[in-house]
């Protein structure tokens, strides 16, 4: 890390960033100011950590205005997957493309929940559990996985998916990917009933919210694209756009009885308007229950389109938000016409909504 802040490396951008004791300001790797003394130096894997410990952001290279591009090396290798995920990329591959193995397992691992390698595993079983429920035999699937026995990637679906691939094509399953955006980058889900997840990948939260997810819904989560992350994608480019102020996607809402009628009141907030956390516990019929309240707003597994940033302190202050309440304020003077930004255009052409 060192190394790379020293060198004005840019793509260690949002890997991490870098607080520097004699100014007291917090800088990407990237920054272009003067540098300081080595032993002037700490580094923080977020944003969150540097402000906690008493660090501000730095006004040259603006920390905080999270772009939602992952660096150039890696984008290259998530298209080198998307290319074709059933070949195996192996720790040669990766020096060859001048790429330390050592750098993507730590990368992944932070940014993705899992190792380059196990990504790439992931990859090569969402497509076989695909293929699978579209009608292919196991022995055509397994072979389009990359996977020299049958009996292997049985093995390798079941320990994924909690099920042989027979009974595939009679389970649902959660597809994962990410979506980038200006509060940084999104992991959204959705199955084929609808979304169920949008989150900030750097929530510390995010690994229970996962978890909670697959207990409630008791579906394999995979890495992959569906229709409705298609339609989420587009609509949240609008929505940071300016142009949209109603998400029109089906949603998959999980949780406790209680829990759902606090997700389903955010609903109810008007676009560019705030409520208390006493507005919301009247709203669903329990004026007492506002700390209740705040907690199952901050268990809110759609985030944006369940729109739990709408929810202030009674005196107008901000509070807590998962995503940190920088994002807080940007979502809510983006919808006062404060701050309306064009998102990065999808990825790929949306999908129409059926009737």
């Amino acid at each position: 890390m060192r190394r790379a802040f020293l060198g004005g490396d840019a793509s260690y951008d949002g890997v991490f960033y870098t607080g520097v004791r004699t100014t007291g300001i917090f800088c990407r790797p990237s920054c272009r100011a003067r540098k300081p003394r080595p032993e002037n130096v700490e580094f923080f894997s977020t944003p969150r950590e540097a402000s906690f410990s008493g660090y501000r952001p730095c006004k040259r290279c603006r920390p905080l205005d999270a772009d939602g591009h992952p660096p150039d090396w890696v984008g290259r290798l998530l298209e080198r997957v998307d290319a074709d995920p059933a070949f195996r990329i192996r720790a040669a591959d990766l020096r060859a493309a001048g790429i330390d193995p050592a750098r993507a397992r730590r990368y992944f691992l932070k940014h993705y929940g899992m190792t380059f390698q196990a990504y790439c595993r992931a990859r090569r079983l969402a497509n076989a559990f695909h293929l699978i429920r579209e009608g292919a035999t196991v022995s055509e699937a397994a072979s389009d996985a990359g996977f020299e026995s049958e009996s292997g990637f049985r093995s390798a679906f079941a320990q994924a998916f909690g099920t042989s691939p027979g009974e595939a094509g009679k389970h649902d399953a959660v597809a994962l990917d990410w979506i980038a955006s200006p509060v940084g980058p999104l992991i959204a889900g959705a199955t084929t009933e609808g979304v169920c997840l949008l989150e900030f990948t750097d929530r510390r939260m995010l690994e229970t919210q996962l978890a909670t997810l697959r207990r409630r819904l008791g579906v394999p989560l995979i890495p992959g694209r569906n229709r409705w992350l298609d339609v989420l994608r587009k609509q949240l480019g609008e929505y940071f756009g300016g142009t949209r102020v109603a998400f029109d996607i089906p949603l998959v809402i999980r949780g406790t009885d209680f829990q759902e009628s606090v997700w389903r009141a955010l609903l109810t907030i008007p676009y560019g308007e705030s409520w208390s956390y006493r507005d919301l516990a009247r709203r669903i019929g329990n004026p007492t229950a506002v700390r209740a309240v705040g907690t199952a707003n901050g268990m809110n597994r759609i985030a944006i389109v369940i729109p739990c940033h709408r929810v202030v302190n009674v005196d107008g202050r901000l509070g807590g938000y998962g995503g940190g309440v920088w994002r807080k304020q940007f979502l809510l003077d983006l919808e006062r016409g404060q701050g309306a930004i064009s998102a990065p255009a999808p990825a790929s052409p949306p999908v129409r909504r059926s009737a």
